[in-house]
This record gives structure tokens, sequence and C-alpha cells, in this order.
């Protein structure tokens, strides 16, 4: 039996620390800052920089490794790999951009950001799974955040690259190598699995709102800074104090448990002779049913929550093989349709997103604009907004009385982005690109925000990170699809009609953006699929707008 020892560590510790390492597992959003220099320094025509750009998908989607390791391995063991990818990959990259070694096969260089961006796939995943199990009764919230402050890495790595490395490719990518490693090793020792959060400590709610507000704080703050820096010619002391207080706001997460260490909560006092490895947690009011699905009458409450925590339940004795919203395993899940439904619905939002983000340069230079950084902070402070409101929003809707499905909104933002493609592809003037690139960056986070934790929700947490990872593979297969074969050929095609090694024009991108507003049309149809089969899980799940354990497949 699963016990609650008393001084068990609250697990805001572990999510304080995720941010930092979340800001890190972006590092394959900042390919649009150095994917220029990889063109001019090293003579790369369009099709060979969006290859690049696959790989850069692929290192940091394919996490089937990281997922299996997450259930065999602590996750201090899981960021010391994602540590070491980052160095060497990255380190190879630098090598040739700097131009201190010359002559690095093209190949080599695909293989070393393969490696360097699966560091994200490593750091991501760590943190990811563990405070999932950490507040297995907040996974809306808790993905949304997390996943928020990846998509705000591109813009904090944005910040220090115009403020402090002066728009060097070669020394942003000497960041990326030392930089991440350091992150990850001072991080590893406070990402670990604590006393999972119950759901009924009356401040959860506001340490979580203030997480939220002091993550938009950022993103405001570095959306500001960046277009402050654009357009005026800021000093090296004042850039300095836009980084010092930037670094300040990414620390704001760990007030939570600065604030619990110094004002601790009343706690009960043990009878007297009582074993101190009694639990000390008040239990859920939403587990108050639980007794009959297990046969040991004996397991309380909070070892149940403990259990979800670690995504044993279901564990006691399987006779039958488990139904949606149960612990699934990996070979279980991919047999179903649901989980086709769901990776197919992600691989075609992301997919088409994805096109963008990384011919996201050249689509600003082939319009006219020259300095492409407001576009990528513009972009990554929407993709933020996305991700972090997605994880908000979608846990209302599952809470609310209808316990609206959370793919409910993959579907609304699907039917948008077919809007924002057809956008692009009018090029009607630089203010209907940077419109459509913000709108875009929030439908391309909500598609992360809400796979998480429905991926969760219909299959468990016990095998979560790879089944997630698996979901995740998606993102490179739509860069592989939609932006190298697509985008590429028809970006170098129209280059050459032009004779220049540039393309210039809305001709260079419009009949990608076409095809794209074709796959999120869809995508919406079999995202609405999705949200009608899945609704009665949701039914389940959340009935009385609280979250209820799923029955165990013991077969009672």
């Amino acid at each position: 039996m699963v016990v609650l020892k008393a001084g068990s560590r609250p697990p805001w510790v572990g999510l304080g620390a995720a941010v930092w390492v979340q800001i890190a597992a972006g590092n394959a959003y900042t390919f649009p800052l150095y994917s220029p220099s990889l063109k001019s320094v090293l003579g790369f025509n369009q099709q060979q920089l969006t290859i690049l750009g696959v790989a850069n998908d692929i290192g940091e989607n394919v996490g089937i490794l990281p997922g299996i390791a997450c259930n065999k391995f602590p996750p201090w063991a899981v960021l010391l790999v994602g540590v070491c990818a980052s160095f060497f990959g990255y380190g190879v990259l630098w090598l040739a951009v700097s131009q201190s070694v010359q002559s690095i096969p093209y190949w080599l260089l695909w293989l070393a950001l393969c490696i360097g961006t699966n560091s994200s796939a490593w750091l991501g995943t760590a943190v990811l799974v563990t405070n999932m199990k950490n507040f297995p009764v907040s996974r809306g919230t808790v993905a949304g955040i997390l996943k928020g402050y990846v998509g705000l890495s591109a813009a904090v790595f944005t910040e220090v690259y115009t403020m402090v490395l002066s728009g060097s490719a070669s020394k942003h990518l000497l960041l990326l190598t030392l930089g991440i490693p350091i992150i990850g090793l001072v991080m590893m020792y406070f990402v670990r699995p604590c006393t999972p959060a119950s759901g009924e400590d009356s401040t959860e709610n506001g340490h979580f709102l203030f997480i939220q507000i002091a993550s938009l704080t950022l993103a405001v703050y570095l959306l500001v800074t960046t277009i402050l820096k654009d357009y005026f010619a800021l000093g090296d002391n004042i850039s300095y104090v836009f980084i010092a207080v930037m670094v300040v706001l990414l620390m704001a997460p760990l007030v939570i448990p600065l604030k619990m260490t110094l004002f601790p909560a009343n706690i009960k006092k043990l009878p007297e002779g009582s074993d101190e490895t009694e639990p000390l947690m008040t239990p859920s009011s939403s587990l108050t049913n639980l007794g009959s699905y297990y046969e040991s009458e004996d397991v309380s409450e909070v070892d149940l929550l403990l259990a979800v925590g670690e995504g044993a339940v279901g564990e006691v004795k399987k006779k039958r093989k488990p139904r949606r919203g149960e612990d699934f395993k990996f070979r279980e899940a991919v047999v179903k349709a649901d989980f086709w439904l769901l990776w197919f619905v992600y691989f075609l939002g992301v997919g088409s997103g994805v096109t963008v983000l990384n011919n996201l340069a050249q689509i600003g230079v082939s319009l006219g604009v020259d300095d492409t950084t407001i576009l990528l902070s513009l972009f990554s402070f929407c993709n933020f907004l996305g991700r972090l409101g997605a994880g908000a929003v979608s846990e209302h809707l599952v809470r609310s009385t209808k316990t609206i499905p959370r793919t409910f909104l993959m579907s609304v933002t699907q039917l948008i982005m077919i809007l924002i493609f057809l956008l692009y592809a009018s090029a009607l003037s630089s203010v209907t690109l940077y419109a459509a690139t913000g709108l875009l960056g929030v439908c391309y986070g909500v598609q992360f925000a809400v796979m998480i934790p429905t991926a969760s929700e219909l299959f468990g947490l016990r095998h979560f990170g790879i089944i997630f990872n698996f979901m995740q593979l998606g993102n490179p297969v739509g860069a592989l699809l939609f932006s190298a074969l697509l985008a590429g050929q028809v970006y170098d095609s129209e280059a050459a009609k032009q004779t220049g090694p540039n393309c210039m024009g809305p001709n260079c991108f419009r009949a990608t953006f076409l095809v794209l507003a074709g796959v999120c049309g869809l995508g919406s149809l079999l995202s609405v699929v999705l949200t009608i089969r899945i609704r009665p899980v949701y039914q389940m799940l959340y009935a009385g707008g609280s979250f209820r354990l799923p029955q165990s497949s013991s077969g009672h």
C-alpha cells in the first residue's frame, strides 16, 4: 500500500523548476534565428534548408525513447540524456556556422540537428510526465502552463539573441550548446515525483492563477521589449536590465514553494502513538464513492490518489481489457480508433502550423519584411496564449454542466486556421502578415495544450510518456510532407523563375497556403467526429463538475 509520510515535499517546487527546463526544451523553436546563417554561410538552397527544418522537427518530436525511459528511470536520468544531446548536437552546428571546422558534410549537420533538438523531447518529457502525475486532477491546467512556457521559449531566446548576442547565429548556437546543459544540470535535483496534489487544497487554484498571471506578464514583457529593441537604439546597459527583469519573471513560480515554506499551512497533529506514515491529507470529495471499485476495503482514498499519480490504478487484478479513461498499455491504445483520430487531428493541425514556423523567415523576406525577429516573437507570444488559454478554457469546458470534450477547441481553431491560410495567400499587406502570424500562433498552441490532457484522460497516466510522445510524431511527419516536400519545392520553383537566390513576392508560398487551408478543413472535420465519440468518456470522468477516477479494469 502506498502511504504518505510526514514531511513529504509538495509538488510546487518541481513545477517551478519545470518552467526553466521547459524554456530550455523550446530550443527547437529558435531554428528561424540561425537558419539564414546556415543558408548563407554553408551555401544551401531553400529545399536543403527546409530538409534541415525537418531534422529540427524530427529531433524535437521523436520522443518514443524518452517516453519509455520515463517508466523505467527517475526524472534526473532522463534529463541527463537531454543535457548530453544538446551539448553534442548543437556543438557540431556551432562548429559549422562559426567555421571553426570547415566542410562538415550535410548529412552530419542533419544528424547533429536531430540530436540537438532531440534534447527537447528528453527535457520536456521528463518534466511533463512528472508534473502530470504530481497534479493528477489538474491535468489541463498543468499541461497548459508547461506547454505555455515552451511556447514562450522562442521569445526568451530571441530576447537574448537580439540584446545580448548582437544577432550572432554562432553565439546563439554556442548558448544552446552550453546554456541548456547548465539549466538541465541545475534543475534535475528539483524535478522529481512528489506527493500528488489532491485538488482539495483551497489555495491550489490561487497558486495556479498566480503562475498563469506571471507567465502572461512575462509574455507581454517579452513582446514589448522586443518591439522596443527593434524600433529604438537601446544601449547595452538598458538591454542588460531588460534581460535581468526577464530572469526575475521566469523565477516567479518559485514564489509559491517559498511562501509555503515561510508560511506553512496548518496540519493536524497526529494522535499520540500513531504511526507517522498514516495519511495526512484530507480525502478528496471526488473520491468518496470509489471503495466499490476495488477488492480491498482498507485501500484509503489517499492511496488511490497516490495511485493515480503513479498511474497504478487498475493493477489490482486485470480480467478484461481497459476501457477508455482507464490505464492503457501502448499496444492496447494503438489499436483504438480514438487513438488514431486524435493522432490525425493533431498531425493536420500542427503539421500545417509548423510549415509556417519553419519558413517564417523566408515568408517574411518574400513579402518585404527584412527583420523577421518581430514575426518570430509575435508567433511565440501568441503560441503561448494559445497553450495557456487552451489549458484553462478546456478545463472549464470539461467541468461545465455539458462536459464538452477538450477536442472541441481543436475543431474550432482548425476552422479558424483555414481563414488564416487564406489570409496568408492573399498577401494584401504587411499588416495581414502580422495578423495571420499572430492568429496562427494562437491556433497552433491550442493543438498542443489540448492533445496532452486528452491523451492522458482517454488512455491513462501509467504509460502516458510513450503515448504522448507517439502523438507528437504528427509534428515531424507534417513538417516532412508540408514543409520539405511542399513548401520547399514550391519556393525553389518560384525562385528559379525569378533567376535569383531568393524568391520575392506572394507566389513564393501561395500554393502552399492554399493546400494547408484544405488540410485544416479535413482536420476540423475529423476533430468533430472525435469530439462526438469521446463525449461519454468526459461525462464519466467529470460527472458533477469534478474529476472522478475511472473504474479499474479489475472486473468489478
